[in-house]
């Protein structure tokens, strides 16, 4: 076996290793410098909250947007309003947005003509909003009561803090893709933004849950109407402009995934653009001293593509060699685990055990979900593998200035 092949194993097999540890130490310093010190979590500090603005962009979301209203509606918080922007649906969503509206003083409702994405829809809200701090959701999260409170704590105790991400639970776990997403927002979501809090910046908010000091957003530039991913773009720009951008665990939202190979592929692949486009819009950061503190999530990412280039090689390789084998040395298959293939399953069964430490107060359920983690390295990893490999070249060659529009994602499976 040459030294080249022998290089790209080791890659393949010690970078998800050493990220995987890198991540858990990370993750157990926040929780036993923050998290655990933290209230339970119904009772949220006392504090002189100021007034909020929710903000609920929708697409086509009649099955979803009566219940996310509710919820949003019956947040726990002193003086709040509800705005609903219904981005150009073609269902009945405007319509049911209407009624409630009617029904609702504390619910604005802001309609667009055609469908002009969800940056457009953020900047709209941004600029009708009353009040200087937003709470961004997507129309099918369930907010809970408490979760306002949780995210102004930030705002309130350091005036650098433009943007604070809550914790997104998944509520649809009926298949074995929902189960293991379940698994994979704790032990591999969950754990990354905990490591990333305690190391200094984080990579991306939860674009399903994120509360913005308006202020902020302004200086950073608005929400990029171009951009797949709104939310790491959004991340980025702040960051970049030294706001302080953090993490919340005890700010909940339960939300609906794809529970189809073709609605996760689809979702997938959306993410895989967007963190390429990021990768490309930002490279300059590498050049400059000043925003030096972005080096570590830029250089994570940047090697988790390599990583994917890396295991697609390695797989393409192992395919060749069954039909060349006079002329390529053998190897044997990437796709069946091995010894290493064990140690990396071992590792990621105790990132599960780790983060469901930390998330069992908020989801009691966890520990259901414990045994179908076993094929998360086999699901997903293969799931990047691919969706790097197709995202790249179309994110790089997409055409500048391309308006980012919706898409009516996979919803799931509804229990």
């Amino acid at each position: 076996m040459n030294l080249a092949l022998i290089l790209l194993l080791a890659y393949a097999f010690f970078y998800p290793l050493f990220m995987a540890y890198l991540w858990m130490v990370g993750a157990v310093h926040y929780y036993l410098h923050y998290e655990r010190k933290d209230p339970p979590l119904n009772q949220p500090p006392t504090l002189d909250y100021p007034p909020l603005s929710v903000v609920v962009p929708c697409y086509n979301e009649e099955d979803n947007v009566r219940e996310t209203l509710a919820y949003a509606l019956a947040l726990d918080y002193p003086d709040f309003e509800v705005i609903a922007v219904n981005d150009g649906s073609r269902d009945a969503t405007g319509a049911i947005l209407d009624e409630l509206a009617a029904a609702h003083p504390r619910l604005r409702v802001v309609h667009q003509a055609t469908n002009q994405g969800k940056a457009v829809g953020l900047n709209t809200a941004l600029a009708l909003a009353r009040h200087e701090y937003l709470l961004c959701i997507d129309g099918d999260a369930l907010l809970d009561p408490y979760a306002g409170k949780w995210l102004m704590r930030h705002f309130l105790t350091s005036p650098r803090v433009g943007a604070v991400t809550g914790n997104p639970r998944i509520r649809n776990r009926t298949t074995l893709l929902g189960r293991l997403q379940v698994g994979e927002f704790t032990a591999i979501i969950g754990l990354i933004k905990r490591a990333q809090r305690t190391y200094g910046r984080l990579f991306t908010v939860s674009g399903v849950i994120t509360a913005f000091r308006k202020t902020a957003v302004y200086q950073a530039g608005y929400w990029s109407e171009d951009m797949l991913t709104e939310d790491i773009d959004i991340s980025w720009k702040l960051q970049l402009k030294h706001w302080n951008v953090r993490f919340e665990p005890r700010a909940l939202v339960w939300i609906l995934m794809p529970e189809t190979l073709r609605g996760l592929w689809k979702q997938r692949l959306r993410w895989a653009k967007g963190g390429t486009q990021a990768l490309m819009r930002n490279a300059w950061v590498l050049r400059t001293w000043r925003h030096r503190h972005m080096w570590p999530v830029y250089s994570e990412y940047f090697l988790s593509v390599v990583w994917s280039y890396t295991m697609a090689g390695i797989i393409v390789y192992w395919l060749l060699s069954l039909v060349l084998g006079d002329w390529l040395p053998q190897m044997g298959t990437p796709l069946i685990p091995r010894w290493h293939g064990m140690v990396l399953g071992g590792t990621c069964m105790l990132q599960f055990m780790i983060s469901k430490m930390m998330d069992s107060q908020y989801d009691a359920k966890l520990g259901k979900n414990y045994y179908w983690m076993v094929w998360y390295p086999l699901v997903y990893w293969l799931l990047n593998v691919c969706t790097t490999i197709v995202a790249f070249p179309q994110a790089v060659f997409r055409k500048k200035g391309k308006r980012a529009r919706w898409v009516s994602p996979d919803r799931g499976v509804r229990a």
